[in-house]
């Protein structure tokens, strides 16, 4: 009879961890469009692997005010489950226990399954919807945090690490998702930001509102701190799902591989035409990047965000590349301060997980104008010359039309260690375009001619005719091979089935010093 009595006790207690801040809170959360932590994580992991952990801490008493009456759980849930099959460790922030404000014992939770996770070798998915700091607990709430930043620095690069922001993170919260992988919010619903409207209003008299301060419109296309963005949380949540399927769960796997759906040999004829016969008109980088890759397997990463600059995953032959390339038809795919930030930091996080770099090049150059200059385009530039000479993964480069001066080197050049670089018949490999070159080069012959215009539309013909095709560089063996644009797919996959295990030996240090 007392066993059953403890049975009764336990049920009745997980009952309680179930309900979190009680009904009437989840009730409002609910009425908010909002779900709750639990039913956040039904619907991210596979169902019913789910498994709790430390579901029965609560607050220290010393920590609690008077009338704070402590809450099993302490307003998260942490644990570990799967993701199609593959083990990750979460916590979810709950809301409706003192709306989610993270104390020290909290804070101990998720340092917790952080710890598990890395010891484990798989991906710690944090969802935040938290008030912040749990004031009454001060500088205890304030170490809370200090413990979850350190740990996100020094896992940084071990195991993939993801935030949801599924409603507010704002204050020094918002350090701990900045340091992470990526991060994806919720369209009028998440924010993120270090100062709120009030203060802002209280401090400089600005007038704003919590979306345009720090909303997922603000963060995806304008800041650049959201890597993707979901109308809903069932978008977030799907989001996520889908982006852990092409990371391996840490540093030491090779990135995963599924049955290949497409056709490894499949031949693209449009690709041989879609480049425009005048070098002046844009195309759509897009289309190309979807006509080489597995079929619908792109995934875009910061894709509102310098549009000048695409990245993202895809499947060749059903394994998992990373793929990086300029727009033509968004600011002529020209680099600039964001573009360099947004390239780099991906190509960094490839290399710290073993994924192959593809990238595709047509770019004029830098972006010029005293604006650059002054917010530091020589530094945020270094940032891709430094990320792709460091990367030791499989790196193979596409030339498809520009690829002048700087914009040539940093693109994965050979120069920087690239293992294979293909370039397409329309490939222009020069320090610059043939007008500026010209005029540089042949001034005082333009100038003493007859008809100066006339001279200098010559020159540019023969300009572009000597250098602006792939073919000196290939003579200097730069360019491994001039391919059919049709080709490009099946010379990837070829060269990746070659380069896959490749190895560098590299210098002894602690770490580099980019110039960030």
């Amino acid at each position: 009879m007392p066993n059953m009595d403890l049975n009764k006790k336990l049920l009745k207690n997980r009952e309680r961890v179930r309900l979190g801040g009680g009904k009437e809170r989840i009730n409002k959360q609910h009425k908010k469009g909002k779900l709750t932590a639990r039913e956040r994580l039904d619907e991210l992991l596979d169902p019913g692997s789910f498994h709790e952990l430390e579901p029965f801490v609560v607050q220290r008493q010393d920590n609690a005010g008077p009338e704070t009456k402590p809450v099993l759980g302490d307003g998260v849930v942490s644990g570990y489950g799967r993701i199609n099959g593959h083990t990750v460790f979460v916590y979810a922030q709950d809301f409706t226990v003192m709306g989610g404000s993270l104390g020290e014992m909290q804070s101990r939770k998720i340092c917790r399954v952080m710890d598990l996770a890395v010891q484990n070798g798989a991906p710690i998915i944090g969802l935040i919807d938290s008030g912040g700091a749990r004031i009454q607990e001060g500088v205890r709430s304030l170490g809370g945090y200090a413990e979850i930043f350190k740990r996100n620095s020094l896992y940084s690069g071990v195991v993939p690490q993801i935030s949801l922001i599924l409603g507010p993170c704002a204050g020094g919260a918002a350090y701990s998702p900045a340091i992470t992988d990526f991060i994806i919010m919720v369209r009028n619903q998440s924010y993120m930001f270090i100062t709120g409207p009030n203060v802002i209003r209280k401090i400089t008299g600005e007038e704003v509102d919590f979306e345009l301060l720090g909303g997922a419109d603000v963060h995806s296309s304008i800041s650049g701190v959201a890597s993707m963005t979901g109308n809903n949380e069932q978008e977030v949540l799907a989001l996520c799902r889908s982006l852990i399927s092409y990371l391996p769960s840490n540093n030491i796997e090779n990135p995963p591989c599924i049955a290949p759906a497409d056709d490894p040999f499949r031949l693209d004829k449009t690709l041989d035409t879609i480049i425009p016969a005048d070098d002046t008109l844009p195309y759509n980088m897009h289309e190309v990047i979807q006509r080489v890759v597995d079929l619908n397997s792109f995934l875009e990463i910061q894709p509102a965000f310098a549009t000048n600059a695409i990245t993202g995953f895809a499947r060749l032959n059903g394994c998992t590349a990373g793929i990086v390339a300029q727009e033509p038809s968004a600011l002529a795919g020209v680099i600039d301060i964001d573009a360099s930030d947004k390239i780099s930091r991906f190509v960094r996080f490839c290399d710290c997980f073993n994924i192959p770099l593809i990238t595709f090049v047509d770019s004029p150059g830098f972006l010029p104008g005293v604006n650059q200059e002054h917010g530091g385009i020589i530094r945020h530039g270094a940032k891709i010359l430094f990320a792709y000479s460091e990367a030791s993964v499989p790196k193979i480069s596409i030339i498809t039309r520009k690829a002048y001066g700087g914009a040539y080197v940093v693109m994965s050049s050979k120069h920087l260690g690239t293992d294979i670089t293909y370039a397409w018949p329309t490939a222009e490999i020069a320090v610059m375009g043939a007008e500026g070159a010209t005029n540089i080069l042949n001034r005082k012959t333009i100038q003493k001619a007859d008809d100066p215009e006339k001279e200098r539309k010559k020159l540019i013909q023969q300009y572009k005719n000597k250098y602006l095709n792939p073919y000196a560089a290939a003579h200097a063996g730069i360019i491994d091979e001039i391919i059919l644009p049709s080709e490009t797919r099946l010379k990837i996959i070829s060269a990746l089935s070659v380069i896959h295990e490749k190895q560098v030996n590299t210098p002894n240090r602690k770490h580099g010093n980019p110039p960030v």
